[in-house]
């Protein structure tokens, strides 16, 4: 292909990199839905959500960069398309969470934004730790010792063990 042709599918290279941001996340989020889906109890979803998150990213290290790189920049934050993806993941959060509230297994006297902000920040967190190492370990070894992380920070009442 002629490079003058692949602009007649793409306004610019920005529209080629957002194009490509937007059919890769929503694969993956097709992806993150099936195997929440999949778990039955609020922990057995949040580990499944966490652990093929990680998985995603080690599998393709190009697109996590990508990805990480678009979801940080400043001037991207406003992006519609980049606020819709992101409300998508906090969603499915909202709903392991709501639900885990239901089993007694999450507090409910949370406030859920904050807890959703805890969880995507620290997967966040812990890929771009990844990404600046490069590579240079399992990231998917880090889902179970984040859920742990996650389930007992907000999983029992206060002054209990």
């Amino acid at each position: 292909m002629a490079d003058g042709t692949i602009y007649l599918y793409f306004k610019n290279k920005d529209d080629i990199l957002v194009q490509f941001y937007q059919y890769k996340t929503r694969q993956i989020f097709e992806r993150f839905r099936d195997v929440v889906q999949q778990a039955t109890t609020a922990e057995e979803k949040l580990r499944s959500l966490i652990r093929v998150h990680l998985q995603e990213f080690q599998q393709d290290p190009h697109m996590a960069i990508v990805y990480q790189a678009e979801t940080h920049q400043y001037h991207r934050r406003n992006d519609e398309n980049l606020k819709e993806m992101s409300k998508l993941y906090r969603d499915i959060i909202s709903e392991v969470v709501e639900l885990g509230q239901e089993e007694g297994t999450i507090r409910r006297d949370l406030y859920m934004g904050l807890v959703k902000r805890f969880i995507n920040g620290a997967v966040d967190e812990v890929i771009n730790s990844w990404i600046h190492s490069g590579g240079q370990y399992d990231l998917v070894t880090m889902a179970d010792p984040l859920v742990d992380l996650f389930m007992s920070g907000i999983g029992g009442r206060r002054g209990s063990e």
